[in-house]
């Protein structure tokens, strides 16, 4: 029997995930949570052997909780479920240590599928995804620059911007300035758009 934790904020995305696997009979679902920070405390909790896991959740994205995850258990396989089917989040979530990655609206017999293989120890990604990842490249956003783009997504000023993340107005305006010329954007909300469109950021 395969045990399966769920980590998705959406509470009808997970309880209809559970009872598509729960059909199976070699799959079951042993926790379920709706945080990024609770994926770590509940895997330990109930030692799964696949995890389900988002890409945007609250506390924490499902991207950077999944290094922490498999520092706690380094046995367990992650397969990132997610609505963003951006070839940056497949790059991103393989670089996390990700064994798989599918997209929310791929047929619900592929997901039963993909969990047996992601535990078989194979890796699994949308091959589409991985074409576009190829052609996008590595996002060629700094962290830094990647943080002040999506704190701005919401449409916040720059002060704003520089409030939320402790930096002086004039580090936003360069880390911004910066942004846009590696996207090859006409202005700040190009630049967010196109960074969110190839999964280089999350978006609001």
């Amino acid at each position: 029997m395969i045990t399966v934790l769920l980590a998705d904020d959406q509470a009808m995305v997970r309880g209809a995930m559970a009872a598509l696997l729960e059909l199976e009979g070699d799959i079951t679902v042993v926790g379920q949570v709706g945080r990024g920070d609770e994926v770590v405390a509940e895997a330990l909790r109930t030692r799964p052997e696949v995890v389900l896991m988002d890409v945007d959740m609250p506390g924490l994205d499902g991207l950077a909780a999944t290094p922490l995850l498999l520092q706690a258990l380094p046995g367990v396989k992650v397969l990132v479920v997610t609505t963003f089917g951006r070839p940056g989040f497949l790059r991103r979530a393989l670089d996390c240590g990700a064994h798989g990655f599918i997209v929310k609206d791929a047929p619900a017999a592929q997901l039963a599928e993909t969990v047996r293989r992601v535990h078989a120890g194979l890796r699994v990604v949308d091959p589409q995804l991985a074409a576009d990842s190829l052609l996008f490249g590595e996002s060629p956003l700094t962290p830094r620059e990647a943080d002040v783009l999506a704190t701005g997504a919401d449409g916040a000023t720059i002060q704003v911007i520089a409030k939320r993340l402790h930096l002086s107005e004039g580090t936003v305006r360069n880390h911004l300035s910066a942004a846009i010329g590696k996207t090859a954007a006409g202005t700040r909300a190009e630049a967010i758009r196109i960074a969110i469109d190839r999964g280089w950021i999350v978006g609001p």
